[in-house]
């Protein structure tokens, strides 16, 4: 049975002029999903990247403690959903200097307007766009995988919501829920949390989603959601 670990990346730098900047302690959380990856045995597995900057730094750091010369490659399929162009299209833009909780809930209504618009969305990617992108992404890399093989991503939480919600649901039309559980999961997922799906003869399964255990006892002031 192979695995894919889906792994979100570290703290980015929210309300400066550019939040695609991994900030101290995404550096710092980045590195301890690396020795977490390193002691679940996760050390041979080939890995890939967004090319978003946060996600390739937070690759990086990772990988330098697991070891063994290993690089991600980059894959845009991986990126994240653009957060501006949701605020402009389907929410407020002028949020983003914000504090935490007060921006999460207008980025939350923005998401669920702009899902629940499917294709008819003004911006540059729609919601069903988007969740096909991600699926494209996982089943090729699924479909590359040998017998037992396993591979890390290092992404961005909306993709992983995306991914769990369309394994959840069995159905991914319109009125299934899809849409409520990809808002549900993409408000709880932590920086540096890891999720697995397993591929088997029954297809893909989610097996854990957002385990962030790593950040427990001495770590627990690493634990972050934005």
């Amino acid at each position: 049975m192979g695995a894919v670990f889906l792994v979100r990346h570290g703290q980015a730098s929210f309300g400066a002029a550019d939040y695609d900047v991994l900030s101290e302690h995404g550096a710092a959380q980045s590195a301890a999903v690396g020795a977490e990856l390193c002691r679940r045995g996760v050390t041979g597995s080939g890995a890939w990247c967004g090319s978003m900057r946060r996600q390739r730094a937070t690759a990086e750091a990772a990988l330098a403690e697991i070891g063994q010369g290993l690089v991600a490659k980059e894959d845009p399929r991986w990126n994240e959903y653009d957060h501006l162009d949701v605020l402009a299209q389907h929410g407020s833009p002028t949020v983003q200097g914000a504090d935490p909780r007060a921006f999460q809930s207008v980025l939350d209504a923005a998401l669920a307007d702009w899902a629940r618009s499917g294709g008819t969305s003004l911006c540059a990617e729609s919601w069903p766009a988007f969740s096909a992108r991600v699926r494209g992404a996982l089943d090729e890399l699924v479909a590359g995988l040998g017998k037992g093989e396993q591979a890390v991503v290092f992404t961005s939480g909306g993709v992983i919501a995306a991914l769990c919600a369309q394994l959840i649901c069995s159905q991914p039309q319109a009125g299934s829920g899809l849409e409520h559980t990809f808002l549900a999961m993409n408000r709880v997922t932590a920086n540096g949390g890891i999720t697995k799906i397993v591929s088997g003869r029954g297809g893909l399964s989610l097996l854990s989603f957002n385990e962030h255990g790593h950040f427990d006892g001495d770590g627990a002031t690493l634990l972050s959601y934005r």
